[in-house]
C-alpha cells in the first residue's frame, strides 16, 4: 500500500506509535540542506515585503513596532498560496510525506501559516487546543512545524503536554463570551508545567502536534527570530466543519488532498456516507445533468 511506503521510508513504526500514545513527535533532523536553504530563502522574502509596510494586511501580520528599518512579523498567512517554494513543500515535499507516514495517508491539506516570532519579546502563544479553531469531523488533524533556524530554550520554542490530545477539550471563550482562542486562566491553573516537554531542536527539525494536543510557546527573549513553518493535515475522509472558526477562510489551496485521491466517504453517528465528487472549484452540476449524462 501506498501508506505503508511512505512509513517506512520517512518515520519508523516506534515514531508512529510514539505519536499516536504521546500526540506529538520531535524529528530531527527532519529536512536536508538544500530543503532548508530553499525555505529560509523564501521566508526572507516577505521579511524584505514587509519592509514597505507600515499595517497588517492579509498575507503579514506585523507586531506593534514594526518599521522598514527593524521589521517585526507575527505572522505569514497561508504561504502555501503565496510561495511556490512552500506550496511544493507541503503538498509535494518532506511536510506531505510525514503526513502520510503518521496518518496512513493520502491526506487532505487543511492550511499552513509561517510564525516569525521576532527576537526580543517576540509574542508567546498562550496554552490552546488548535481543534476549537477549525472543528472536523474527527481527532485527526495534525500539524507539521519546521524549524527555520536554530530554537534554544530562550527563542520561545514550543511547549507540549504529552497525552494531553486524549483529554478534555476546553472552552476558549472568555467568561465574558468574547472569543480568547486560549485556555482559561483556573483551567491552565489545572495543569502540571513539569509535564511540559519544550521542543527545541535544530534548524531543519521537525515538530508534530495533534489537533487536541494542549501547547502554547513563552516570548522569544532571544537576538533572533524564531520563525517556525506550520502545515495541518487530516486524514483524507476527515473533512472540516463549515461556519465553524476559520473553516472557509484557510487559503486557495485547503482541501487538496495528496499522497492518493480521496474515495469521499465519512462517517456519522455510525452510518457510512459515500459521498459526491468535490465540486468546490469545478461548481455544482445539476442533478439533472448528473442522472441524464451517464455513460
Amino acid at each position: 500500500m501506498h501508506s505503508q511506503r511512505t512509513q517506512n521510508r520517512v518515520i519508523s513504526s516506534a515514531q508512529l506509535e510514539s505519536y499516536e500514545t504521546n500526540g506529538y513527535l520531535h524529528v530531527e533532523p527532519f529536512i536536508d540542506a538544500a530543503t532548508l536553504a530553499d525555505l529560509q530563502a523564501a521566508a526572507a522574502e516577505f521579511v524584505e515585503i514587509s519592509r514597505q509596510m507600515v499595517e497588517s494586511d492579509k498575507i503579514l501580520d506585523l507586531e506593534p513596532g514594526h518599521s522598514a528599518a527593524a521589521p517585526r512579523i507575527r505572522r505569514l498567512n497561508s504561504p502555501v498560496d503565496h510561495h511556490e517554494v512552500f506550496r511544493r513543500f507541503a503538498l509535494e515535499g518532506a511536510a506531505s510525506e510525514l503526513a502520510c507516514a503518521l496518518l496512513g495517508g493520502p491526506v487532505r491539506y487543511h492550511h499552513s501559516k509561517l510564525n516569525y516570532k521576532w527576537s526580543d519579546g517576540g509574542e508567546e502563544v498562550k496554552w490552546h487546543q488548535d481543534i476549537q479553531f477549525w472543528p472536523h469531523t474527527d481527532f485527526s488533524p495534525l500539524t507539521i512545524g519546521v524549524y527555520l533556524d536554530d530554537v534554544d530554550s530562550s527563542m520561545g520554542p514550543m511547549g507540549v503536554f504529552p497525552g494531553s490530545h486524549t483529554g478534555r477539550l476546553y472552552d476558549q471563550y472568555e467568561s465574558s463570551g468574547n472569543w480568547a482562542g486560549s485556555m482559561r486562566s483556573d483551567d491552565v491553573a489545572s495543569l502540571d508545567l513539569d509535564q511540559v516537554v519544550w521542543l527545541t531542536g535544530c534548524a531543519g527539525s521537525a515538530t508534530v502536534h495533534n489537533c487536541c494536543m494542549i501547547h502554547g510557546s513563552v516570548p522569544n527573549d532571544s537576538k533572533k527570530p524564531r520563525p517556525l513553518l506550520l502545515q495541518t493535515y487530516s486524514r483524507a475522509d476527515s473533512y472540516p466543519i463549515a461556519n465553524i472558526g476559520a473553516n472557509g477562510v484557510t487559503g486557495v489551496m485547503s482541501g487538496t488532498v495528496v499522497g492518493g485521491t480521496s474515495e469521499q466517504t465519512v462517517t456519522i453517528d455510525g452510518r457510512h456516507i459515500v459521498g459526491a465528487p468535490d465540486w468546490s472549484r469545478s461548481g455544482a452540476p445539476t442533478i439533472f445533468g448528473s442522472q441524464h449524462n451517464k455513460g
